[in-house]
C-alpha cells in the first residue's frame, strides 16, 4: 500500500504545478498522513526507497506496481519536472517516481526551499536507482558494487598552455612529410657532393676558373647592392669596360647570400654552401614536381635523385648557373597545385590556391635571375604553356566561361607581369652588350662546334666514379667532351622505359612525357641532328636572346627532369603492386622485404650519380691585391689567369683592367697586346691613357707565357718606381 501511495501521489504531484507559474510542485494536501496507507513520515519515506528501488529492478509482481511504472515511463520528462526543480526538468520518470515519494514525506516541512532540497536528494536517488537497474539488468548488479566514481561528472579535456601548444605545433612541423622532404634532400647534397665541404674554405669543386669567376660574381653583387646599386652592371673588371657585369651569367638571384662575409675566403665559402644547396633545391624541386603530378614518395626520391644527380651534370660541376635549376620544377610544381592541376588526377577546381600559382610566378623569376643560361628556355617553355592554355580556353570558352576563378586569374596575371618584368629588366644589360660588343654574339658555326653527336648521351664524364674510367675511350673521340657527355644514367633510361609500359600515368600522359624527351634530346644535338634545320637552327634566328646560347647540350636538363618523370610513374606503380601483393599474404610475409626492394630503384639511382670530382686549392691571395689602388692590370693576363684574379679583388674591389668571360672584349685584347712588351715607353705610355695606374706583376705565373723575362727590363728611363710587395712586383706609374 506504501508503494501504491507513492506511485499515486507521484503522479498526482507531477501533474500539478504551481499558480506562479514556475513549475514547481506544491505540496500535497494528504502530505500529513491522510488516505489509505498513511503512516510515520519513515516509513512513508522507506516506502517511497524501497517501491523506487523495486521499480528499477523490474522484479515487482504487484500489478498496480507494473502499472504505475509503465505509466511513469510514458510521461518521461514531464513528470520528473513535477517532482523536482525548474532546472531538473529532463529527469526520467523513474527517478521523478522516487523523488515524488521522497518529497512528499518531506512536505510537512512547510517550506518551498526545503521541498527543492529534499527534492534534489531524491533525483540523486534515482539516479543511482536507475544505475542500479541497468546492473541488474546484466546480472551483476548484486555481485559488484557500484563505481565510487560514478557521482562525478567525466573528466575535462585538459586546456594545453601557450608553451605545450607551441611545442605540439612544432613537432606536427617535424614530422611532415615537406619537413622531411627538406631535411633529406639537404643531407642527400652534402653526401653526393663530398668533399666539397671538408675545406669550404680553401677548395673548389671540379676547377677554380669558372668557379673563381662566379664566387666572384655572388661578393660582388653582394658588395654593390650595400655601397651603390646604380652601379650593378658596371663592375670593377674588365676597365675601362662598362656594362661588364652582364659579360656572363649573373647569378644575381644569389645576392642575399653576397651581403655576408668580404674577402677571397667567405667568397670561396659562400661558394660551396651555395653548390651544396643547390643540389638540394634541384632534388627537393624535382621531388615536389612529381608529388604534385601524383606519383608516390618513392616515385617522386627517384625523379629527385635523377634530376640532381645525373653523371652528365657531374661535367657541369664548374658552372653553378647550370647546377642552379631547382627553381625549374619547384615553380612548375608550385604552378601545377595553384591551378588544381595533376597529372595523375587531373584538374580538381577545389584544390585551386591563388597563392601557390602567384609563388610559383615568384620562384620563376627568381630562377630567371639566375642567369639565362637555362633561364632562356625556361621562359619560352612558360610562354608556350600561357599560350597553350589560353588558346584551349578561347575554344572552350562557351562550356568553361571561369575555369580558374577571379582571385587566380588575377595571381596568373600578376605573377606573370613580376617574371616579365624581371626579365626585361635583366635583358637590357644583355642587349647593350649586344650593341656595344658585336663580337660576343654567338654564329650557327659556334653552335656547330659544341654540338654533341648521338653517342654522347650514352658517355659519362670523367667526374663520374661509377662509368668515368669506363667511358674513356668514347669521350676521347668527342670534339669537346665537357659539353658533350650527356649520360643521364642508364638506371634512368631503364626506369623510363619501364614508365612507358607499367605507371600510374595514362597512356596518353605517357606519349607526351615520351615526345617531350626526344623533342628535347633532338635540341640537345644543335646542328648535329639533321643539321638543325628543324630543331635548334630556327630557335637561333628567330628567338630573341637564343643566339646567345652557345651550348646546345644544356637542354639535356630538360630529357633528364622528363626521364625522371617517366620513372617515378613506373617506380609508384611498382610500390603500389608491392602493398598489394603484402596484403594478399597470410601471414604478411615477406611484405617487409618487398617493401624494402622498393628502395632499390632509387638507390641504384644515386650510385650512378657518385663523382669523382676535383677539388682543387684556390690559389692563395697576393699581398699586394689587398693593399693596391686600382685602376690596375695583373700580368700575366688571359682568361683563365683573371678569374682568380677576380676572385683576389673581392677585398677593396679595385677597377682593373683584368677580367673573364664567355667573351674577350676588344679594349682587353688590345691591352694584353700592348703590355707584352711592357714596361716600355710605349706600353706604359698606353696604360697611363687608358688610366691604369698601377700594374701588379704575379713573379710564379710568368713561366711559359708572352710576359716571360719581363722583370729583367730597365724602368729608369720611364719615370715608373718599382717595388717588390711579397711574392708580386709593383709597377706605380
Amino acid at each position: 500500500m506504501t508503494a501504491e501511495k507513492s506511485g499515486t501521489t507521484g503522479r498526482r504531484s507531477g501533474a500539478e504545478t504551481r499558480a506562479d507559474g514556475t513549475g514547481a510542485k506544491n505540496p500535497p494536501d494528504d502530505a500529513a498522513g491522510a488516505g489509505p496507507g498513511s503512516g510515520s513520515p519513515d516509513e512513508r519515506a522507506s516506502g517511497a526507497d524501497s517501491s523506487g528501488e523495486d521499480d528499477t529492478a523490474g522484479t515487482v509482481t504487484s500489478a498496480g506496481k507494473a502499472k504505475r511504472t509503465r505509466k511513469a515511463r510514458r510521461t518521461g520528462a514531464a513528470k520528473a519536472a513535477g517532482a523536482a526543480s525548474t532546472a531538473d526538468k529532463t529527469s526520467t520518470a523513474d527517478k521523478a517516481g522516487a523523488g515524488t515519494d521522497k518529497a512528499e514525506a518531506g512536505t510537512e516541512a512547510g517550506t518551498e526551499a526545503e521541498a527543492r532540497d529534499r527534492a534534489d536528494a531524491a533525483k540523486k536517488d534515482g539516479d543511482a536507482a536507475e544505475k542500479n537497474d541497468a546492473a541488474k539488468q546484466d546480472g551483476t548488479g548484486d555481485d559488484e558494487p557500484a563505481d565510487p566514481w560514478s557521482a562525478f561528472g567525466p573528466a575535462p579535456e585538459p586546456v594545453l598552455g601557450r608553451p605545450r601548444r607551441a611545442v605540439r605545433a612544432v613537432g606536427r612541423f617535424l614530422v611532415h612529410e615537406w619537413t622531411l622532404a627538406v631535411v633529406a634532400a639537404l643531407a642527400l647534397a652534402a653526401a653526393m657532393t663530398w668533399p666539397t665541404l671538408r675545406y669550404p674554405r680553401h677548395t673548389l669543386p671540379q676547377d677554380y676558373w669558372d668557379p673563381s669567376l662566379q664566387a666572384w660574381q655572388m661578393a660582388w653583387s653582394g658588395h654593390i647592392l650595400r655601397t651603390n646599386p646604380a652601379q650593378l652592371w658596371h663592375s670593377n673588371t674588365f676597365y675601362p669596360e662598362n656594362w661588364s657585369f652582364a659579360f656572363s651569367d649573373t647569378l644575381l638571384g644569389y645576392a642575399p647570400a653576397g651581403l655576408i662575409g668580404v674577402g677571397p675566403e667567405h667568397a670561396v665559402l659562400r661558394y660551396n654552401i651555395m653548390f651544396v644547396l643547390a643540389h638540394a633545391l634541384a632534388a627537393f624541386g624535382a621531388y615536389a614536381l612529381a608529388r604534385q603530378l601524383g606519383a608516390g614518395r618513392i616515385g617522386g626520391a627517384v625523379a629527385g635523385a635523377s634530376f640532381a644527380y645525373a653523371p652528365w651534370l657531374l661535367a657541369q660541376a664548374g658552372h653553378l648557373h647550370i647546377i642552379s635549376n631547382g627553381g625549374i620544377p619547384l615553380a612548375l610544381a608550385m604552378l601545377a597545385r595553384g591551378h588544381g592541376w595533376s597529372l595523375r588526377y587531373g584538374y580538381r577546381p577545389r584544390r585551386r590556391h591563388a597563392g601557390w600559382a602567384f609563388a610559383g610566378w615568384l620562384v620563376a623569376a627568381w630562377q630567371l635571375s639566375l642567369g639565362f643560361g637555362i633561364g632562356l628556355p625556361f621562359a619560352y617553355m612558360l610562354a608556350g604553356v600561357v599560350l597553350v592554355s589560353v588558346v584551349l580556353w578561347f575554344v572552350r570558352r562557351r562550356k568553361v566561361k571561369r575555369p580558374f576563378g577571379r582571385r587566380l586569374f588575377l595571381a596568373d596575371v600578376l605573377g606573370g607581369l613580376v617574371f616579365a618584368a624581371v626579365g626585361a629588366a635583366l635583358a637590357v644589360p644583355y642587349f647593350k652588350v649586344a650593341e656595344l660588343h658585336p663580337n660576343a654574339e654567338r654564329t650557327i658555326g659556334d653552335i656547330g662546334l659544341y654540338s654533341p653527336p648521338a653517342s654522347g648521351f650514352f658517355t659519362a664524364p670523367a667526374e663520374s666514379r661509377v662509368w668515368g674510367g669506363l667511358h674513356e675511350g668514347a669521350r676521347a673521340v668527342l670534339p669537346w667532351h665537357p659539353e658533350m657527355t650527356l649520360l643521364p644514367g642508364f638506371v634512368l633510361y631503364a626506369l623510363a622505359a619501364g614508365g612507358l609500359f607499367f605507371s600510374v600515368w595514362r597512356v596518353r600522359h605517357r606519349i607526351f612525357l615520351l615526345a617531350g624527351v626526344l623533342v628535347t634530346m633532338a635540341l640537345a644535338m644543335g646542328t648535329r641532328f639533321f643539321g638543325g634545320r628543324f630543331t635548334y637552327v630556327p630557335l637561333f634566328d628567330y628567338l630573341p636572346g637564343w643566339s646567345g646560347l652557345r651550348t646546345p647540350g644544356r637542354m639535356m636538363l630538360w630529357t633528364t627532369l622528363l626521364l625522371g618523370l617517366l620513372a617515378a610513374g613506373a617506380v609508384t606503380a611498382f610500390c603500389i603492386r608491392v602493398r598489394e601483393l603484402a596484403a594478399e599474404r597470410v601471414p604478411p610475409w615477406p611484405g617487409p622485404w618487398l617493401r624494402l626492394a622498393t628502395l632499390l630503384p632509387l638507390a641504384l639511382v644515386l650510385v650512378e650519380g657518385l663523382n669523382a670530382t676535383p677539388q682543387p686549392v684556390v690559389p692563395r691571395q697576393p699581398a699586394a691585391l689587398r693593399t693596391v689602388d686600382g685602376p690596375m692590370l695583373v700580368l700575366p693576363s688571359s682568361q683563365n689567369l683573371d678569374q682568380p684574379v677576380m676572385l683576389w679583388s673581392t677585398d677593396r674591389f679595385q677597377p682593373m683592367v683584368n677580367g673573364g668571360s664567355g667573351f674577350t672584349p676588344r679594349s682587353q685584347a688590345r691591352i694584353r697586346e700592348a703590355t707584352v712588351s711592357f714596361p716600355d715607353y710605349a706600353s706604359v705610355d698606353y696604360l697611363r691613357q687608358i688610366g691604369v695606374k698601377n700594374v701588379v706583376v704575379l713573379r710564379d705565373e710568368l713561366e711559359g707565357t708572352p710576359w716571360e723575362g719581363m722583370l729583367d727590363r730597365p724602368v729608369d728611363a720611364l719615370g715608373v718606381a718599382r717595388e717588390q710587395v711579397g711574392e708580386a712586383v709593383v709597377f706605380r706609374l
